[in-house]
């Protein structure tokens, strides 16, 4: 077996119209909620608009860039069977599993907080990524800590 592909996806994404982002396409598509691409673009590029405010020096796509690196994980933990018990088993990331993990621990973080405007809430969590804090870090953090805290089971990957 060659390599694992299940849909065409990743050829059929078109760059988003206002930034010719592919990786800001990909953001906007994990945004959508029931096919309304419309409302999930509007959502993004307001969220940007707000971070293009507050943020004068840096421009708002490199914030956003800047915020899902910095989310990005290095390293996770799988559940690994040996011989009767399940260890947790730290490994690598491959880089396309990387970035899905860094927007879905962003849109979860965002999802997360109710009572304002997701434009809103995603301005925030964008930032606050940025800088290396919210949610999403919290939740990449964890991951690393519990990965660091199983280095012992190293020895299984597979």
């Amino acid at each position: 077996m060659a390599d694992k592909r299940w849909t065409a996806s990743a050829k059929q994404l078109r760059p988003d119209p206002k930034f010719k982002s592919i990786l800001a396409a990909k953001f906007i598509n994990c945004l959508m909620h029931d096919g309304k691409k419309s409302v999930a673009e509007r959502v993004f590029y307001d969220a940007l608009d707000r971070i293009g405010k507050k943020n004068k020096d840096v421009p708002p796509i490199e914030v956003f860039e800047t915020a899902i690196d910095n989310v990005r994980p290095n390293i996770e933990v799988r559940s690994k069977r040996v011989g009767g018990a399940n260890y947790q088993v730290p490994m690598q990331v491959n880089a396309k599993r990387r970035q899905s993990l860094a927007i879905r621990w962003i849109l979860q973080g965002v999802r997360g907080k109710r009572g304002r405007p997701m434009a809103m809430r995603l301005a925030d969590e964008l930032l606050a990524a940025h800088k290396r804090e919210g949610t999403a870090m919290q939740t990449r953090e964890n991951i690393h800590r519990m990965a660091d805290a199983n280095k012992a089971f190293a020895h299984f990957a597979w």
